[in-house]
């Protein structure tokens, strides 16, 4: 997935993926396809490209400094929060621990859940050799209690679109809990959906994220437009009006 663009043009941040920036914190567009962190791919990940970009923009020659605070699957696009001092990735640890972050997603999927809303509750298992996360209806032993509440918005041209507000952050949550509806998200073939997308993508987008801040004490709304792909602008009529 390079949306026709070099290596290099991809890989970049610019001010234009920059969604929200001050002395603490940098909030950033992460596109489908992007790792947050290097793996064992080792293709350029979004950390270093901050990093990068903050170096350049700031005159840093010794580089500069970026906590990440939380990740975001690969094939997944949206908001990521960095922390740019050590003060604010220290608080911004804390504010996701006690879920004092309030994160709205958007998925879409072709199967509607039977419910038009509801809370989900499962106990999840990650094999990180597989790199794939299985549910299970009660606690066993080494699970994780992952917790969300979704809603349906609407459909449009044989799909639903599905507000997704978790409560827990866990490894392939959403994608792994919505499966477990039978509404697995679109391109999502190792959650069952029938087929992968040759982006390298799947529908699941982080749209918005909501806290206090944690330096200066006031509301922070980020919010994170859907891409221009030729699929999510099917969805732009939902979206709030301006």
């Amino acid at each position: 997935m390079k949306n026709e663009l070099s290596d290099k043009e991809f890989y970049k941040i610019t001010d234009k993926d920059i969604l929200y920036e001050d002395n603490h914190l940098i909030a950033v567009y992460k596109k489908a396809g992007w790792i947050v962190q290097v793996d064992d791919t080792n293709d350029p990940s979004l950390d270093e490209m901050v990093k990068t970009y903050i170096a350049e923009k700031y005159n840093k020659p010794n580089g500069a400094f970026l906590g990440v605070v939380h990740r975001l699957d690969r094939p997944v696009s949206g908001v990521i929060l960095f922390a740019k001092t050590s003060k604010a990735l220290d608080r911004i640890n804390k504010m996701f621990k006690e879920r004092d972050m309030h994160k709205t997603y958007w998925a879409v999927v072709r199967q509607r859940p039977n419910e038009m809303e509801g809370n989900l509750v499962h106990y999840l298992i990650k094999n990180p050799k597989k790199n794939i996360t299985t549910p299970y209806n009660t606690e066993i032993k080494g699970s994780q209690r992952a917790e969300l509440n979704f809603k349906v918005l609407g459909y449009q041209n044989e799909y639903y679109l599905i507000e997704v507000d978790p409560i827990t952050g866990r490894p392939h949550q959403i994608r792994v809990q919505l499966s477990t509806l039978g509404s697995p998200i679109v391109g999502d073939n190792k959650y069952g959906y029938p087929r992968g997308s040759r982006k390298k993508s799947i529908a699941l987008h982080a749209l918005r994220l909501q806290f206090i801040h944690p330096i200066k004490k006031e509301p922070v709304n980020i919010f994170a437009p859907l891409p221009r792909d030729g699929f999510w602008e099917k969805f732009d009529n939902f979206l709030p009006k301006k």
